[in-house]
């Protein structure tokens, strides 16, 4: 379950359009640099609704930066074309369809592992074919001849047509229940950005530690571990709360995007947000959709996760804390911003609190659903209360009370893209395992590993560094997930790990490879459209990063997990 997708936005939001472009102090923002994110899939562009922004009253030389500048004018639809100008040339055609280079190489490759590669005598003819569609939808992910949904569709289309898979068994993902958990949590994200809540909170912590850049640092990052169990999309977190609060707070400070003055304050807390979110998301079940899917997968494979929030939550509890307290120190000293002190922000952010006023009626009932849903998540197993159904309950809450209404709903589009191309993703992986592919790839590696006479641990190690380190191909955590995960589990299983170990292990995993790149995952699109950080600089502190999370979540979360009993 996981870019920055401002087409989800409903016409009642449109507020939001004129809020966000008085964030952007230069002609170049957001929404220029994240053009690159077409390549990202549209089902984890977390749907974002950019909240107030958060605006100091900056000295009058940050006045120059006036977005009104030059004029902006809204695109409208008119009944006839304008007259083309004389010294313009004819516009060209845009291509229309699928883009032609990756489409041959994604169908290519299914073509040629069920024609050309010899198919394995403990494999079904049936299981082959379904392999050789799915490496072609995989492929299409990765490479995007079409947005995600329409080729995960063709791919749905492809086993019914070739008769590998009834029509029933094509579309049996369709309810699964973790999949719709995964749609409500982009409700719940709508919801908090909404009613301004999660900009309240991290306000509040502005507030109370933003005294020097280090304190606001851990301010910023501490208030996402507060709001993130209740509000599952990084993306939505990234954009719809902590980007325009950081871009405020660097602008008043004369940090501005994609210019050397980035390095005085904007570059640090961008990065900083970035690193930390995937060890916040890492830290609660439900703080990303993801987290969802991984211990489905699992219990399809019959590793089952007793008192799943609470048993996810203590195993992530102390490399995740230890993470997040060390990152905004080591990126202080690997990357330091120029601007050491910020004596003003703690006076902005109460004047900010002041001006947004009390809390209102819609924010206290968003604070009330999401302690009611998050206690049921972790007690629900207790009373038997499933969480998807705990979830249900919260949206019922907020579309009854009016925070949501049904529109803001069938706006998310982003949300029900997921529903589509996820469910048909989640249902191929299934059908290959109940047709003996998982098993017989993770047989496979599982031989492999034991002529090296690898222990258990050591292929831990090596299993969970391969899965990290293909993600550099990926441009989605949930796709990821669906596309691997469950192979990988199989092969941990049949090394020797212990079950629940290596599903948890998995799982944390998926979350701190969502800063590696600028396209890992949506909120990396959000963080690097801002303009602050450079492309080499994401990619140098995404390695930097992930090796001492490695190491951390190697080394204390080993000795952790041993003490907890997972192995």
């Amino acid at each position: 379950m996981e870019s920055f997708a401002l087409h989800s936005l409903s016409p009642s939001t449109s507020t939001s359009f004129s809020r966000f472009s008085q964030l952007r102090h230069r002609p170049r923002s957001v929404i220029s640099r994240s053009q690159f994110s077409h390549a990202t899939p549209s089902a984890l562009r977390s749907p974002i609704i950019i909240s107030q922004p958060f605006s100091f009253p900056s000295k009058p030389k940050a006045f120059k930066f006036n977005p009104f500048s030059k004029p902006h004018y809204p695109i409208q639809a008119s009944s006839s074309p304008p007259p083309p100008s004389k010294s313009s040339s004819p516009t060209p055609t845009p291509l229309q369809g699928a883009k032609p280079l990756p489409f041959v190489i994604s169908v290519g490759i299914g073509l040629i592992v069920r024609f050309f590669v010899p198919k394995p005598v403990e494999v079904t003819p049936e299981a082959w074919q379904l392999l050789s569609i799915f490496l072609s939808t995989i492929a299409g992910l990765v490479l995007s001849p079409l947005p995600v949904g329409a080729w995960a569709f063709l791919g749905l289309t492809a086993t019914v047509v070739t008769k590998t898979l009834t029509f029933s068994a094509a579309f049996g993902a369709f309810t699964n229940e973790v999949i719709w958990l995964i749609v409500i949590s982009f409700f719940f994200a709508r919801g908090f950005v909404k009613t301004g809540l999660g900009d309240r909170i991290a306000t509040y912590f502005v507030k109370w530690m933003g005294k020097s850049t280090l304190g606001l640092s851990y301010g910023l990052t501490f208030s996402e571990v507060l709001i993130a169990p209740a509000m599952p999309s990084t993306t939505a977190r990234a954009g719809g709360v902590f980007l325009p609060i950081i871009k405020s707070l660097s602008l008043s400070a004369g940090s501005e995007p994609d210019s050397p003055s980035a390095k005085k304050l904007g570059a640090y807390l961008v990065q900083n947000q970035f690193q930390s979110a995937g060890n916040s998301s890492a830290l609660f079940l439900t703080a990303a959709a993801q987290n969802l899917l991984c211990i489905k997968l699992a219990e399809e494979l019959g590793v089952i996760v007793p008192n799943p929030w609470v048993t996810w939550f203590k195993a992530a509890s102390l490399p995740a804390l230890v993470c997040l307290l060390l990152t905004p120190l080591i990126l202080y000293k690997l990357y330091p911003p120029e601007i050491k002190d910020t004596p003003e922000a703690p006076a902005l952010a109460a004047k900010k609190l002041e001006s947004m006023g009390p809390v209102t009626k819609n924010e206290w009932i968003m604070v009330v659903t999401m302690l009611l849903a998050v206690s049921l998540w972790i007690f629900g197993d207790t009373i038997g209360i499933a969480s998807t159904v705990a979830a249900m309950i919260g949206l019922s809450i907020l579309l009854l009370t009016g925070v949501l209404n049904w529109n803001d709903c069938l706006d998310e589009k982003s949300a029900w893209d997921t529903l589509a191309w996820f469910a048909i993703l989640v249902g191929m992986a299934s059908q290959l395992t109940n047709l003996g592919i998982v098993n017989w790839m993770s047989d496979c590696v599982a031989n492999n590993l034991r002529s090296f006479s690898l222990s258990w641990p050591a292929a831990l190690a090596v299993l969970q560094a391969a899965y990290f380190f293909i993600h550099y191909l990926f441009a989605s955590q949930t796709g990821h997930v669906g596309a691997l995960y469950s192979a990988f589990l199989a092969m941990h299983r049949a090394a020797g790990v212990p079950g629940i170990l290596a599903a948890l292990a998995l799982g944390y995993n998926t979350n701190l490879f969502g800063a590696i790149t600028h396209y890992s995952s949506g909120q990396a699109a959000v963080y690097y459209g801002a303009g602050y950080v450079d492309l080499p600089d994401i990619f140098k502190m995404g390695f930097i990063m992930a090796v001492i999370n490695g190491i951390i979540w190697g080394g204390v979360g080993s000795l952790w997990w041993k003490f907890l009993g997972l192995y």
